[in-house]
């Protein structure tokens, strides 16, 4: 008989204590924040769609509506469809929006809610043309992560209006689950290259606005359905980020991300790179986009290299041989941990919550150390607290939620990612592209010697 595990061997704990990942339906939340004209609707509880709005208003920094279709108890029983159409009813009539996105939750996915049906049937009792475009993504909170249910909803959008695949002038840029500031960037980068470009989704601004001299109940700004319907006859796509396959839901189409759907049914050629974040990652983008447009780099982003490896040089004492921790969504944490080791940074733990093949990854991407970073896939918080005090780093790199494990082993935190809630603008921060590289640069470089300038017992004024 094999011998039983002693007590102090087995896992402490079965269920999450804080999960290094947010719900589905909120990654679907913020990309349909991206569509023009576009107000989510969610598909489950009231408490679903308040917490999301929570997050996403602590983060952007803007009003943030989010609407419901009230699950209660009877509703759990009898299905959802009648308080679908009212929440649909009082959307429209509120908001006039030119499209509305219902993601569906763990309850409406349990008692197995049809919505594409429920839309149908909705829109057949009415005249069709006073609709908006309406569509559903489904997004059970109870599997993946947020990344899943953005992943999932763009992928929705091109299956739903990418019908078309004559040959048009435009590209797809589906950036990722990036800042404001990244998706702006991102748009003056393909401008400067001579390529029009889609970018899917865009919350540059509705996410991210101005002052306002009155209230908008839909923001401006976001893809237009127009524009996505052309993507299926682009002349190619760029999409950022090794970890984009949907595999939550019903229909996840033979796990496939948005742009593998694109090229496999459109013949969309898809030149897929991590995040650029670093030097080697946006040479990559660049030369890329090289390939499409036939331009070489303009001389901005030239300067703009240079200026980087400048700082490289002026900052490597600070940071050679530094350790560092590193967590939040996979994608982020792969092109932030390529950057460090680009810098000679010692990553010594990778974390994300969910569950995929970023060990295999950072092999590939982060040749100086790949072999000793520590990888922790579908982690929690109190697991990466754990070894972090086992590890001892010199910094960790994530979002405001790890806050409390750099407070309490008093080293500094570089928030990057989201969400960022206790500080002000994280919708502004960038993090990829030369330019976004220089300012993260920086941050850290800056972070480690006001550490070091704090802890000194004398202090010192010049570096």
């Amino acid at each position: 008989m094999d011998k039983l595990p002693r007590l102090k061997d087995i896992r402490p704990f079965v269920s999450t204590r804080n999960a290094c990942k947010l719900c589905s339906p909120l990654g679907a939340s913020i990309a349909l924040k991206g569509i023009e004209g576009c107000v989510p609707v969610i598909h489950g509880s009231q408490g679903c769609a308040t917490y999301i709005r929570r997050y996403m208003i602590s983060h952007y920094k803007e009003p943030v509506d989010i609407a419901s279709s009230n699950f209660s108890e009877e509703t759990t029983i009898f299905g959802g469809a009648e308080n679908l159409k009212v929440a649909l009813g009082n959307v429209i009539g509120q908001y006039k929006p030119k499209a509305v996105g219902v993601a569906t939750t763990c309850l409406s996915e349990t008692i197995g809610e049809d919505v594409a049906l429920m839309l149908k049937h909705i829109k057949s009792l009415t005249n069709e043309e006073e609709w908006p475009d309406l569509f559903t993504v489904s997004t059970p909170s109870y599997q993946g992560t947020h990344m899943d249910g953005f992943h999932a909803t763009i992928l929705q959008m091109v299956k739903t209006y990418a019908k078309d695949n004559t040959p048009n002038d435009k590209v797809n840029v589906l950036p990722n689950l990036v800042s404001p500031a990244d998706i702006r960037h991102l748009k003056e980068i393909f401008a400067d290259c001579g390529l029009d470009a889609t970018i899917l989704p865009d919350y540059s601004d509705t996410l991210d606005n101005g002052a306002w001299d009155k209230y908008y109940r839909v923001p401006k700004g976001g893809t237009s359905i127009k524009d996505i319907k052309l993507s299926g006859g682009a002349k190619a796509t760029f999409e950022m980020g090794e970890f984009t396959k949907v595999s939550v839901g019903k229909n996840n189409s033979g796990n496939l991300s948005a742009a593998a759907w694109l090229e496999k049914e459109h013949g969309v050629t898809n030149h897929q790179t991590i995040l650029p974040i670093g030097v080697k990652a946006t040479d990559t983008l660049f030369e890329n986009i090289g390939k499409v447009s036939g331009y070489e780099m303009p001389d901005k982003y030239e300067s703009q290299r240079a200026r980087l490896l400048d700082s490289y040089a002026d900052g490597h004492k600070y940071v050679f041989g530094k350790k560092a921790i590193v967590y939040g969504e996979e994608d982020l944490v792969l092109g932030i941990c390529a950057f460090l080791d680009e810098i000679g940074v010692e990553v010594i733990l990778a974390a994300s919550g969910a569950n995929n093949n970023l060990t295999e990854r950072l092999k590939h991407y982060c040749p100086s150390n790949a072999e000793t970073i520590k990888v922790m896939s579908d982690s929690d918080f109190e697991q990466i607290n754990e070894q972090a005090h086992e590890l001892n780093p010199d910094f960790i790199v994530g979002n405001s939620k790890g806050y409390y494990i750099a407070r309490d082993l008093k080293i500094p935190i570089v928030r990057v990612g989201f969400p960022i809630h206790d500080r002000l603008g994280g919708q502004r921060i960038k993090h990829i592209g030369y330019e976004g590289t220089q300012e993260l640069f920086d941050r850290i470089v800056n972070s480690l010697i006001e550490y070091k300038q704090d802890n000194s017992p004398i202090g010192y004024k010049y570096i």
